[in-house]
């Protein structure tokens, strides 16, 4: 049976991916194995694409912990979404660059390993609050259905 911690994780990826959805992406959940993204993005035409890493807390938190491959994984087409979940209420979707992630991952050591975690300073993820135009741009025009 999965922990509540797992189906809190889960739910923040099918989230996301329906919010994408909803503003004309095109999303494709990854098989749990793929080290750093829970979703593959592309615009409606295929132009362009991202890989998504999903970091979820069950409750309204001001960090989120990551594993340690990401400060080297600070590229253009990889991104973060940062979920609280509210209960029955709208999710806070932060929308943020790996390379800002990398840049500010806070790493407490300690005796059995090290602890990662982002943002460092709240203040610096409030710019991200439903960054979806921000960070992804507009998904373009939707392909034009074929006749059959």
């Amino acid at each position: 049976m999965a922990s509540k911690q797992q189906q809190s994780g889960m739910l923040g990826v099918y989230l996301t991916a329906a919010e994408l959805t909803a503003r004309g992406f095109i999303v494709s959940v990854t098989s749990r194995n793929a080290i750093g993204a829970d979703l593959l993005v592309t615009t409606a035409l295929c132009k362009t694409t991202w890989s998504i890493q999903v970091k979820t807390n069950g409750r309204r938190a001001r960090f989120w912990l990551l594993n340690s491959h990401a400060k080297e994984m600070a590229y253009p087409s990889h991104i973060y979404v940062f979920v609280n979940l509210n209960g029955n209420k709208r999710p806070d979707y932060y929308v943020v660059p790996s390379q800002i992630v990398a840049a500010k991952i806070w790493v407490d050591k300690y005796e059995k390993g090290d602890f990662h975690s982002f943002p460092p300073v709240w203040g610096d993820i409030e710019p991200y609050l439903e960054g979806w135009d921000k960070v992804l741009g507009d998904p373009g025009p939707q392909p034009e259905p074929q006749p059959e």
